[in-house]
């Protein structure tokens, strides 16, 4: 249970996320998973990172539960600069992340598949945000590199989902397999990568931020302020007890 890291091929690291029953992260496992990732960027036998998850589902998002045991704002705010730190961890990875994504991916496993170089998934995977179904905002900047500006709107306000097989129409999902072959199939295709010159692909992974369109740091930090206005106003916490009233 946690974070781990594995090399199942030469130049591969595999980085999983295993917080059962649904990967709803707490605060030190988004630290510990921006701390692995971060790592095995930095290590120079690493050629591609393969962020994938144990269980029925990629990540659920922040641990809710964690933040309403929590006085005061000290959870929340934790889990705000924890997100903040792994998202920025794929992105500023040293070396191409591969996402494996399987079941659900929610919230704060957008903001990590967002910010992906390449988006694997299983036929069963579905992608969302229902931050504002929990008195939230944030992750927008990351649905929005995978669906066009109209359709993420629609989504963000309605809560709603979209399935690999959509996302791949859209472009931002690579492939599409049965979950059997997932781990497999992101393994192979970061064993591909991997094989070229990782002198290149370290180049070219920062060639490419440093042409990304969008700041995904600051669109994401400026998200985040409304999340914790929402907070002091009360919505946010009202909205967290309706979904743990549900979940009972």
């Amino acid at each position: 249970m946690g974070v781990s890291t594995s090399r199942p091929e030469p130049g591969v690291a595999v980085v999983t996320i295993d917080f059962p029953p649904v990967n709803a992260l707490p605060v030190r496992g988004w630290f510990d998973l921006a701390d692995a990732v971060t790592a095995a960027g930095r290590d120079p036998s690493t050629h591609v990172v393969v962020m994938r998850a144990a269980g029925r589902g990629f990540c659920a998002g922040v641990d809710i539960k964690e933040i309403q045991r929590s006085a005061g704002h000290e959870a929340l705010l934790g889990a705000n600069h924890g997100c903040h730190a792994a998202f920025g961890a794929v992105y500023e990875c040293a070396v191409p992340v591969v996402a494996a994504v399987q079941g659900f991916c929610l919230g704060g496993g957008i903001g990590l598949v967002g910010n992906a170089d390449v988006v694997l998934a299983a036929e069963d995977a579905t992608f969302g945000l229902p931050e504002v179904d929990r008195g939230a905002l944030g992750a927008a900047t990351h649905l929005a590199r995978l669906v066009p500006q109209h359709l993420m709107r629609a989504l963000y306000y309605t809560a709603s989902t979209v399935t690999a097989a959509e996302l791949h129409q859209h472009g931002s999902v690579y492939r599409v397999v049965p979950v059997s072959e997932l781990d497999a199939a992101a393994v192979k295709l970061a064993a591909e990568i991997a094989a070229k010159d990782t002198r290149v692909i370290r180049a070219a992974k920062a060639a490419l931020n440093g042409i990304d369109p969008q700041d995904v740091h600051r669109s994401y930090r400026y998200e985040q302020g409304f999340t914790f206005e929402l907070n002091l106003t009360g919505a946010a916490d009202e909205a967290r007890e309706r979904f743990l009233e549900g979940d009972r």
